[in-house]
């Protein structure tokens, strides 16, 4: 693998440096993506006990509608075509990410497709940066428009509460000024188009700006960059500790646990809270309580939760009492954890009774399943995490936490078993397991790979031999995964290194590029920061010298300045298979058709001077498109097994257009905000033997 894609590299060098000459080096092939090893963590027993069982809880909660804070959205509501998102109404973010030239925010709030939201896409608005001759970047611009093509998530609203038994969270909707049409909220849309969730676990970093760590927390996606990420753990029957997880090889889990929190995708707004934690002693049986902001010691405790040391109003015998921790920012996973493990796994959902996963837990006709969540838990993960006779009370005002023993009666919404409290945990690593079955190695080009020349047609091979020399894709889209972005391109290269001397030499962050398909100001991408305010590009971190702090190892290359790296406008490289089926493209979904997205790399890109035109013939290009319409794996396009799922309704624009839309009238609120009514489409139950997959984005 690093041979091929160190030759890779020269190949897409010399041709940048204009020497035709290179498109007769022919990079050795790859193996089929099938000989690729499935990255896992290493230290997942510690964790899961039954990876089967947990591929079950992670297939429940991906597609459950319960999970949205409307009880409508869920993970799969963006990725339930080929694992990505073929809707085409009410798709469009105006552009929001924008920035000024100095990286200080400057979101543009007007849309240039359609003139608003709830706009109905159709094939003419294609490609967004629309030439008078496609092949050549410098002729006439017909249209250009920064909007982008993402996917509808909820309404704006503030969170107020979980409702224990409904699906519905107990929320007040929040007027929204940019996805309304004359005043009435719209669902709002993410700022990115949505990549596909198959074959995603051989990916490194996850998300278009990798801003999914590859080792996940058992909190959120920051990885080790959260100081104050904090699972609960139950060493002794009647005591919790606090304790930080490192599991590598999970960027997925770290990306799965991102939308559920988010206020745009699946969740309503909500207010932060402080971070504290406690510490177990080494040498003795006693906890301190620590401000994780401060790092003032608030407490001793011990053994029995009772107060050595600091103030003893905070412990009563009968209770174990110290400050909350996890995230500084937004609802965790305990108030999700709370709704969930009341409510019926796809409790609005069919499920076949020929599941590949879910069959034998099937209700068909009826919805749901005949398992519960903590069963599910239960048998998928090891006890330590979730079985315990104390209920963790938390103040949600302060964040004062209580460790206290089970009361007779109901429990509140802030006070939490160990299941809920560490449902976070259960989440990313469950959905994770599940992500991980979606590898589509069963297409043409992995049967040419193998050895089947019949696999692939004579344009096809064409196609092939022009993707790894003159049409220079291989170098970003290289190895078994076609993205140099992967696992194992890191593991033999460095998660950071330096381009060839002949495209600047420059330090990059393994499989992000920026190819032009906006200016860097329209999306920093790997460019902007994360939540914490650090720098997403892992180049950046070496250059300011926190990459191991924040990383866990040293880096592979320290740049020698900010002109010594490229990060702006960079974005992750996806990997290619199914492709035919998941249009629109790019990070921004502005090119429709494979036919668009050639074109675009023929002539260069479109803004910046990062790719050569490629001077590709008519046959050279309509080979290219059929070696990528190769890709294609059958079981993806007809769903079947493991590509097989629940019963899923949509949220698919509403009732209108982008000047008129109709109000439901069942949302009431006193400022008198008002909502459009949803429009919902359903994607029927397929079990192991799938279906076709209805026709892809505008018919493509």
């Amino acid at each position: 693998m690093k041979k091929g894609a160190t030759i890779a590299a020269l190949v897409i060098a010399t041709i940048l440096a204009g020497h035709t000459v290179s498109a007769q080096v022919t990079p050795p092939q790859p193996p089929p993506l099938s000989n690729v090893k499935v990255p896992e963590p290493d230290n997942l027993g510690e964790f899961i006990r039954d990876k089967t069982a947990a591929i079950a809880l992670g297939k429940s909660l991906f597609w459950d509608m319960q999970l949205g804070t409307d009880g409508i959205q869920s993970c799969a509501s963006c990725h339930f075509h080929a694992g990505a998102d073929n809707r085409s109404k009410n798709q469009l973010d105006p552009g929001r990410l924008r920035v000024n030239p100095n990286k200080v925010e400057n979101p543009d709030t007007i849309f240039n497709t359609g003139g608003g939201p709830n706009y109905q896409l159709n094939v003419a608005d294609f490609p967004f940066h629309k030439l008078s001759d496609p092949n050549n970047r410098s002729s006439a611009v017909l249209s250009n428009s920064n909007d982008v093509v993402g996917s509808q998530g909820v309404f704006r609203s503030r969170f107020v509460d979980v409702v224990p038994g409904s699906a519905n969270d107990n929320v007040t909707p929040l007027r929204d000024d940019i996805f309304n049409v004359q005043g009435t909220n719209v669902r709002q849309v993410t700022p990115r188009h949505s990549p596909s969730t198959i074959n995603s676990v051989f990916n490194f970093r996850n998300f278009w700006d990798g801003r999914a760590q590859p080792i996940f927390n058992g909190v959120n996606g920051l990885g080790l960059k959260d100081p104050n990420a904090y699972v609960l753990k139950a060493t002794k029957p009647r005591f919790l500790e606090d304790v930080k997880v490192s599991i590598n090889n999970s960027s997925l889990a770290s990306q799965a646990v991102e939308p559920p929190l988010s206020a745009l995708e699946t969740a309503a707004e909500d207010l932060p809270i402080a971070p504290f934690r406690v510490e177990a002693s080494e040498t003795s049986d006693t906890t301190t309580v620590i401000d994780a902001n401060s790092g003032q010691q608030l407490a001793v405790l011990n053994d029995e939760g009772e107060t050595i040391s600091g103030s003893n109003d905070l412990s009563p015998s009968e209770e174990q009492i110290s400050p909350t921790t996890n995230q500084p920012f937004k609802r965790i996973g305990r108030k999700l954890g709370k709704k969930l493990l009341a409510l019926r796994p796809l409790g609005k959902q069919q499920v076949a009774r020929d599941d590949s996963v879910l069959g034998a837990y099937s209700r068909y006709p009826r919805t749901g399943l005949n398992r519960s969540y903590a069963a599910l838990i239960r048998d998928a993960f090891q006890p330590q995490w979730w079985r315990s006779n104390l209920i963790i009370s938390i103040n949600p005002e302060t964040g004062e936490r209580r460790f206290i023993r089970k009361p007779k009666k109901n429990l509140s919404t802030n006070e939490y078993t160990l299941m809920e409290y560490n449902f976070s945990l259960f989440f990313g690593l469950a959905v994770q397991a599940y992500e991980s079955t979606l590898i589509s190695d069963q297409t043409p080009f992995d049967k040419f790979l193998a050895g089947d020349t019949n696999a692939f047609t004579q344009s096809q091979q064409q196609g092939w031999r022009i993707f790894q020399t003159k049409g220079a894709c291989f170098g970003c889209h290289g190895g078994s995964e076609l993205t140099t972005a992967s696992v194992s391109s890191v593991t033999s290269q460095g998660r950071i290194r330096r381009a060839p001397a002949f495209v600047g030499g420059r330090v990059e962050d393994a499989g992000f590029f920026n190819i032009g398909v906006r200016p860097s100001e329209d999306d920093l991408g790997v460019g902007g920061n994360d939540l914490l305010g650090n720098p997403l590009s892992e180049s950046r971190l070496a250059l300011e010298g926190t990459f191991k702090q924040l990383l866990g190892e040293e880096p592979p290359v320290v740049p020698n300045g900010e002109q010594d790296l490229t990060a702006d406008g960079a974005f992750k490289t996806p990997g290619l298979r199914n492709i035919e089926l998941t249009a629109p493209y790019f990070h921004n979904g502005g090119q429709l058709t494979l036919e668009q997205v050639v074109d675009f790399y023929n002539r260069g890109g479109d803004f910046g001077q990062n790719l050569p035109p490629l001077n590709l013939t008519e046959e050279e290009k309509q080979a290219l498109v059929d070696f990528l319409k190769g890709l294609t794996d059958e079981r993806v396009r007809y769903q079947k097994a493991p590509f097989d799922h629940p019963q899923l309704f949509i949220p698919n624009g509403h009732p209108g257009n982008q000047n008129s839309v109709t109000i439901d009238r069942n949302v009431k609120t006193e400022d008198g905000t008002t909502q459009a009514t949803d429009r919902l489409l359903e994607l029927p139950a397929v079990g192991r033997r799938g279906r076709k997959l209805p026709p892809n984005f505008l018919g493509t």
